[in-house]
């Protein structure tokens, strides 16, 4: 074809055609069709391209190249921008293990030293964290920011200490510069209205809302801040900061952070209602905190009157069934809770209050306890007429998912839930290794017990069924943090 006696080709298009037509093409096909020519290729980054950018990285030195290109290309205009900070394998031996970490620091003993691989993966994450954050410093149009740390599963299990940081960053330049420009790129802000930080190290300080302009602050729509790993009871909000967000509609924070009076705040009618409320509740934090200052009754009571459509998630790790029975106010619209652990158990106890307590809000119940001795699994109908997970399937009607590994989870019970919640509980993730049948079952030679336990539990849902055979198709198991911020996530967006 040609016009007026010259070749037309791809490259003659008009940049805004060719924009437009990437427009409509998936990510992968529109790096292939950005090949075709230099022209294409200039224009594969154009800003209205790329309003979001969410990238999950391993820890891993190859990462860099490519991270350093896509921020230097998108960082100064992108809307939105996720960031997962994952490592692939963690490094174990000489004293890396998070649980050897954990009992030392428990035992008021010093800590052991870190393998030399976790300390180059330290000094890696901290390299990649400052590439992300110095390309968007100056971004005026960033809406939407969530960084999640992956790596900090060291910390939970307070196996992270200054020493070591002190081993990969001796004189804290690195920390503080990380710091310095997550302050700038808050200070910078004029769109601001998602701010998710997850689990990442040390990136968060007191200080840093402060950083907001009040505009700002006044139109922030959700703030998550699950960060607060600092030694002593320091908190990375309170009450008073919490009163310039007057628009917040989503909140995560750890458990021990929110108190009563941010409980106050957010039912004062200045307050738009909240909608969705996260909190992580975990075993270091109580031990480091208190839980004095939690909500009571009367607290949640206030802020459900302000807030009618509020739902909370609750994940709870290795915390012990007497604090659960103190947290767990009757009040609190309890939508979702998981509970993961590796020290201690979930008692019976804590799951019949919540099935009470609970059963007009409650949809999500996950129950994870990754122990070693998979014949000393915790029975919880032990002791018990009826068992507790029964209860629950029959008293909360709208409980839509249920997953359970590391408790005995009896056959003849496990049809009982299916029976009673049919179709509408879509999510039954029961593992292999967790369910045990009577004497009786195992006796009656004429029928395969496992084949008609099978038959049953399918017969009562209404379609296939069958136990997890590999616990590590389950991320919700052996991904607990990770699967935490990405249901905080959606649970937060499905407003």
């Amino acid at each position: 074809m040609s016009v007026c006696g010259e070749a037309v080709g791809a490259g003659s298009l008009p940049s805004e055609l060719v924009v437009h037509i990437f427009s409509f093409l998936a990510a992968p096909d529109r790096l292939r069709a950005s090949a075709a020519c230099s022209h294409w290729r200039e224009c594969l980054f154009y800003p209205a391209l790329w309003p979001r950018l969410r990238l999950s990285l391993r820890v891993s030195p190859a990462e860099r190249p490519r991270l350093e290109f896509l921020m230097r290309k998108c960082g100064w205009f992108v809307r939105e921008l996720r960031v997962q900070f994952a490592a692939d394998n963690y490094p174990t031996g000489g004293g890396g293990a998070a649980g050897e970490g954990a009992a030392a620091a428990g035992d008021g003993e010093a800590p052991p030293p870190l393998s030399p691989r976790w300390l180059d993966l330290l000094r890696t994450y901290l390299e990649l964290v400052l590439c992300v954050l110095s390309s968007v410093r100056n971004n005026r149009n960033l809406q939407k920011l969530s960084l999640f740390g992956d790596i900090s599963i060291l910390q939970q299990h307070g196996s992270i200490s200054n020493t070591y940081l002190g081993k990969v960053d001796p004189d804290g330049k690195k920390i503080k510069q990380i710091q310095q420009l997550f302050e700038e790129i808050l200070g910078n802000s004029r769109q601001l209205k998602w701010l998710s930080c997850g689990l990442m190290l040390q990136i968060v300080t007191p200080t840093s809302l402060s950083s907001l302009s009040n505009p700002i602050a006044n139109t922030m729509e959700h703030l998550s801040l699950l960060d607060n790993h600092i030694p002593g009871n320091t908190t990375l909000i309170t009450a008073v900061e919490l009163e310039r967000f007057v628009n917040l509609r989503s909140l995560a924070l750890d458990f021990c952070d929110f108190t009563a009076e941010m409980a106050r705040v957010l039912a004062d009618s200045n307050h738009v209602p909240l909608h969705r409320l996260s909190l992580l509740v975990h075993s270091v934090s109580i031990m480091h905190k208190s839980l004095d200052n939690m909500p009571k009754d009367e607290n949640w009571q206030a802020l459900t009157r302000n807030s009618t459509n509020l739902r909370v998630y609750i994940m709870a790790f290795d915390v012990k069934s007497d604090d659960m029975l103190r947290i767990l106010k009757p009040s609190i619209p309890l939508e979702r809770i998981h509970f993961d652990s590796y020290v201690t158990c979930v008692s019976g106890a804590v799951v019949d209050l919540i099935s009470r307590q609970y059963d007009k809000f409650l949809t999500h119940f996950i129950l994870m306890n990754d122990v070693i001795d998979m014949s000393a699994f915790p029975d919880l109908s032990d002791n018990r007429n009826e068992d507790p997970l029964v209860l629950l399937a029959w008293r909360c009607t709208r409980l839509s998912l249920l997953a359970v590994h590391g408790y005995t989870v009896w056959a003849h019970n496990l049809i009982a839930i299916a029976r009673l919640r049919g179709s509408d509980l879509k999510v039954l993730e029961v593992t292999e290794e967790s369910i045990d049948f009577d004497q009786g079952e195992l006796a009656d030679q004429d029928v395969d017990p496992v084949h008609n336990f099978i038959e049953q539990v399918s017969l009562g849902l209404g379609r296939p069924w069958h136990a997890v055979m590999d616990i590590e198709l389950l991320s919700v198991f052996t991904e607990p943090t990770r699967h935490f911020y990405r249901e905080m996530q959606s649970f937060s967006e499905g407003i």
